[in-house]
């Protein structure tokens, strides 16, 4: 299986995920009713798709 880096779109969306799901943990972001758990986890499944799947 051969990895490919993920555009810069998909890395930024899979950042952004993670660093509202680390806010939201926090308690500083809470604008988004899903737990934090939620939004670390979907970054990184997002993160793994984008280096699994090619042009994504």
């Amino acid at each position: 299986m051969k990895l490919t880096p993920p555009k810069m779109v998909t890395f930024g969306i899979a950042v952004a995920l993670g660093v509202f799901g680390l806010l939201s943990h926090l308690g500083i972001f809470t604008a988004i009713p899903i737990a934090a758990f939620w939004l670390l986890f979907l970054g990184f499944v997002l993160l793994v798709l984008g280096l699994l799947v090619k042009g994504l």
